[in-house]
């Protein structure tokens, strides 16, 4: 017997609006090309998801719990895109493993499935866009 995942419809609408996430970033990109900083580059991203139509939270809290309790230093995603996609922004010189360890945390918190690591300090931006799925 073949083992198949299933898909969610919603899995498809996501995939459709992280190709939007992704052009946009190269838009901003262009736009500017690198050495910016990180909060003019999300600021930017913001802004053209918005004039595409795209629903998003910037600077959403997410709330950390520990033996039942609220911590008090919870995390703060980027933009959270229509309540399922999770984008970090940087401006860094290069992307390290804290970097896509933290955007599977954040994913994990949110119980979503799909995240973007941009880079917009990369020479190439196509070289500064991490796509990560997480299983259900």
């Amino acid at each position: 017997m073949i083992d198949v995942e299933l898909l969610d419809v919603s899995d498809f609408e996501d995939d459709k609006i992280g190709k939007i996430i992704v052009d946009s970033a190269f838009y901003v990109h262009t736009t500017f090309g690198p050495g910016l900083l990180e909060s003019v580059y999300e600021a930017c991203l913001v802004k053209e998801l918005k004039f595409r139509g795209i629903d998003l939270e910037i600077q959403k809290n997410i709330p950390l719990y520990f033996r039942g309790e609220e911590i008090e230093q919870g995390f703060r995603i980027d933009i959270f895109v229509a309540e399922s996609i999770v984008v970090e922004v940087k401006a860094v010189e290069k992307i390290l493993p804290v970097h896509e360890a933290q955007l599977l945390t954040y994913m994990k918190l949110t119980q979503t499935r799909l995240g973007y690591l941009i880079n917009f300090n990369s020479p190439l931006i196509k070289d500064g866009i991490k796509r990560m799925v997480r299983r259900k």
